[in-house]
């Protein structure tokens, strides 16, 4: 305050022209590094929805594969329980008539 008194004002010492220099580069590095974070957190939010997109896509695929194991686990169950049956001439009458109509096919298409 004694100078301000005294009509004596506060000169600041001169910067040296490197000094100019290194902060302009600084703040151009600090611009792009800024960029840079941007850049990086766009693609960390687009590699989140992604992420979420996919995990709704295997739970949908998760419970379709529950639901068909389950709908072939009572087929293989019917399957068996017709095998273990007195069932067996079932099996032989289906094999007879698969061959009838095979044949039945080479025969049409034979003379055709």
């Amino acid at each position: 305050m004694r100078r301000a008194r005294d009509s004596y004002p506060y000169q600041p010492i001169p910067k040296a022209p490197t000094e100019d220099l290194l902060e302009h580069e600084n703040e151009r590095m600090a611009g792009e590094l800024g960029e840079k974070i941007s850049t990086l957190k766009h693609m960390s939010i687009e590699i989140g929805n992604e992420v979420r997109y996919q995990d709704k896509i295997l739970r949908g695929l998760d419970d379709d594969v529950d639901r068909s194991s389950g709908f072939l686990g009572k087929t293989m169950g019917r399957v068996l329980r017709l095998g273990k049956g007195n069932h067996n001439y079932y099996i032989v009458y289906l094999f007879l008539f698969s061959i009838f109509v095979f044949f039945l096919l080479y025969i049409v298409l034979k003379f055709r």
